[in-house]
């Protein structure tokens, strides 16, 4: 029987600390923006960009553990597929280029052409480089796995991905002003509760009992008749 008061006593406390309503709570996340603010400017005064903006020599830097020949012929698989990694020999740069593989007809414009120079492969691949959208173009040798090329700013891709990063943050704007108003309507239904259940002590009846919630007596004077 005790026992059974105790636990009544436990369920009846946790549930008169529970609120009516609960904060709501922010359930998304703010995902890092893919460019800067102003692409161009970076491009133009980053030290980085600059170097690799001017043609330098690269070279084919997969399966480096393989014999000449074996080189060769991963390279142009790799070619077939639209991937080919690279470094800057200056520099020591490496970059993982992307681009559409010779044999998607779909594509007007060719980004890895064998016929453009004999022996050689001319490579074009957009991608985004510390936040700035850029071009990779050049032309690898077949045999010596070694070329030319350069970065440039690319600034098509630069015009599509600000008008991304703006929805991006207009949207999060948006959500966060959303969840200050649920936060701050929270706030006032918290306080209106509070006051329904936690009264002031001005409105308590005066002379009325802590324990019985009878009136209070009051002691009468006592008098000696002579």
């Amino acid at each position: 029987m005790e026992h059974t008061s105790v636990l009544g006593m436990m369920h009846h406390a946790s549930f008169d600390n529970i609120g009516l309503y609960e904060q709501p709570k922010p359930r998304f996340l703010f995902k890092m923006p893919r460019v800067v603010p102003d692409q161009k400017a970076k491009f133009e005064s980053d030290e980085l960009f600059r170097r690799l903006s001017r043609e330098s020599e690269v070279r084919y830097t997969g399966h480096r553990d393989r014999q000449p020949e074996e080189r060769i012929k991963r390279f142009l698989a790799a070619c077939q597929e639209g991937h080919v990694e690279i470094a800057f020999t200056t520099t020591g740069t490496n970059l993982q280029l992307m681009f559409t593989p010779p044999n998607a007809g779909y594509m007007t414009d060719n980004q890895c052409d064998f016929e453009k120079e004999q022996g050689k492969v001319n490579i074009k691949s957009s991608f985004i480089m510390n936040g700035v959208c850029v071009r990779w173009r050049g032309y690898i040798d077949l045999e010596r796995l070694d070329g030319v090329g350069a970065i440039e700013f690319d600034e098509e891709s630069a015009i599509r991905e600000d008008g991304l990063l703006r929805e991006q943050m207009e949207r999060y704007t948006q959500r966060m002003r959303e969840y200050e108003d649920n936060k701050s309507r929270y706030r006032l239904d918290r306080s209106d509760t509070d006051e329904v259940r936690h009264p002031s002590s001005s409105h308590v009846t005066h002379g009325v009992g802590p324990s019985t919630g009878m009136a209070m007596r009051m002691p009468q004077p006592f008098m000696k008749l002579y």
